[in-house]
């Protein structure tokens, strides 16, 4: 069961993040790719910074910031 929450939540965390980067989302796929590698970097980062996500919305929040870091990234390497 916590699978389906986390893909779940990758999924959300995912979409979140393309709409407040692009405006939109990324498609399903890519929503749940981005969101999941989010959350585990969004765990890192929270980690590293001593801070701790409970609950959903916890979680929620953690994986959105990941995202938002990786698509940052991203747009970093890209240029």
């Amino acid at each position: 069961m916590s699978l389906l929450w986390f893909l779940i939540i990758g999924a959300l965390a995912g979409w979140l993040a393309g709409k407040l980067t692009k405006g939109r989302g990324f498609g399903l796929l890519s929503n749940i790719v981005v969101g999941c590698v989010g959350a585990v970097l969004g765990g890192f980062l929270f980690n590293l910074l001593g801070l701790t996500g409970f609950g959903i919305i916890g979680s929620l929040v953690m994986a959105l910031v990941g995202a938002l870091v990786l698509l940052w990234i991203v747009k970093k390497v890209k240029k």
